[in-house]
């Protein structure tokens, strides 16, 4: 009986917990983030997206080793370190942003250290605060 009354309790305690208030609170502070122009511009077709990466064995190690590099440097922001890298047939294009001019040209001679004589489009861009 004890065990029974336990997990009835037990059970209403968690529902309780769990079905609370769903709404969540919002700082009037914030600004929500708004990458419509930015979708807009992917969805245009004039810049390679990730949807580009090309499926040849080279591409894909080619991309595959720049991330590597870029994601093994800690001096980099975490918006470096998820910048878009697409190779295609042996081209490879940088897209995203990182913080100011130096990690960009760290992330670029990465990029063009790893990709040798092929050519990197640097399509990075400095973030605005």
């Amino acid at each position: 009986m004890r065990i029974a009354a336990l997990s009835i309790a037990l059970a209403l305690g968690l529902s309780t917990a769990c079905g609370g208030d769903t709404k969540t609170k919002v700082d009037a502070n914030k600004v929500d983030a708004d990458n419509t122009k930015k979708n807009a511009r992917d969805r245009d077709g004039a810049l390679p997206t990730p949807m580009d990466q090309g499926n040849s064995a080279s591409d894909i190690e080619m991309t595959q080793k720049i991330r590597q590099a870029v994601v093994a440097d800690d001096t980099l922001s975490s918006n470096a370190k998820n910048i878009k890298i697409i190779t295609k047939d042996g081209a490879v294009t940088l897209r995203g942003p990182v913080k100011d001019e130096a990690e960009k040209a760290r992330v670029v001679d990465m990029a063009k250290r790893v990709a040798g004589t092929a050519p990197v489009d640097v399509l990075l861009e400095i973030e605005t605060q």
